[in-house]
């Protein structure tokens, strides 16, 4: 019997920067297509649990070392991203440092969230509105379907 046909794994992470007033976000801009503002994150290995990925996809994009804190949850809209149907576990998670762009980041930017570039890829500006609720209430999103 054939493997069947799935979403490709992949984690996003919302960095906070613990060391900074008001605790800004990093934001990498992409070096490959699709090209903008994006999360850190990428595609979980064969054999890597998705946790391991987040750490991993942070510190390989922003030189970070992350500490996770939160599930805030999966997004998995068939069309988040252009290229195909991918299905995304989102982290929060806490940094301290100088964020350098590495790896598939071409830059790499410090945001609060009142001040956030306007077009983002992927489906991330609905993660980061899910985001902005849990950080202001500390309830996390409830499943959209």
């Amino acid at each position: 019997m054939p493997a069947p046909a799935t979403p490709a794994l992949t984690t996003d992470i919302i960095i906070e920067l613990a060391d900074r007033p008001g605790r800004p976000i990093v934001l990498i801009e992409r070096r490959y297509s699709p090209l903008g503002w994006a999360l850190p994150g990428g595609f979980v290995d064969v054999g890597e649990a998705v946790e391991r990925a987040a750490v991993r996809e942070a510190r390989e994009e922003t030189s970070l070392a992350v500490t996770l804190k939160a599930l805030l949850g999966v997004y998995s809209d068939p069309a988040r991203d252009p290229r195909r149907h991918t299905a995304s576990a989102v982290y929060v998670a806490d940094a301290r440092g100088e964020p350098r762009a590495q790896d598939d980041a071409k830059n790499v930017a410090v945001f609060s969230l009142d001040q956030l570039p306007s077009a983002l890829c992927f489906d991330h500006a609905r993660i980061l509105t899910d985001y902005r609720v849990y950080r202001e209430t500390g309830k996390l999103p409830m499943p959209r379907t």
